[in-house]
């Protein structure tokens, strides 16, 4: 009896230093973590989230009210017929915001777009987008909004994403 005693205290005392380790491990793991993401830098030459984006833009109120802050991609594509080749320029990034088709009166209150332009922007069931102050000669755009399906993004296999952008996605 004495025996299966002092088995069962070695078993018992292994187990807690088993179980003192692990813990010791998952700890350590999590220190790990913060440190990596607390030394992580965000500023504007790494836009990381939405909040920096939205910091970023000319009019970061009227965006976030009546549309989303936006990274607008400027680039210029050349092509020549004779001999037939493609250029395309470096791109340039600047932050942009893209309003909601309900609220382009805004944009006309404002005068920078007019009741032409806002008829064949919504003929063409496209929507708004600017660069720059809205209060400063912005570049306005009438722009096309990509459809979820043509996101190739969403249809990755093994991606963890298979739903669809809900249509009230839809600016």
């Amino acid at each position: 009896m004495k025996r299966s005693r002092a088995t069962s205290k070695a078993k018992s005392a292994l187990n807690y230093t088993l179980l003192a380790i692990i813990g010791g491990v998952f700890i350590l793991g999590i220190g790990i973590g913060i440190a990596f993401s607390s030394t992580t830098t965000v500023n504007a030459q790494n836009v990381a989230s939405r909040e920096v984006l939205d910091r970023s833009v000319a009019n970061p109120e009227l965006c976030v009210q009546y549309g989303a802050s936006a990274m607008v991609v400027e680039s210029y594509a050349y092509i020549t017929l004779n001999p037939f080749n493609v250029y395309v320029s470096q791109p340039s990034m600047h932050p942009g915001c893209v309003i909601r088709n309900t609220n382009w009166s805004i944009l006309e209150r404002m005068n920078v777009v007019s009741s032409g332009e806002v008829r064949n922007c919504r003929n063409r069931l496209n929507t708004f987008g600017f660069m720059g102050d809205i209060n400063n000669n912005p570049k306005v755009q009438c722009i096309y909004q990509n459809q979820a399906e043509d996101n190739n993004f969403l249809r990755q296999p093994g991606s963890g994403v298979t739903n669809k952008a809900p249509e009230s996605n839809r600016f």
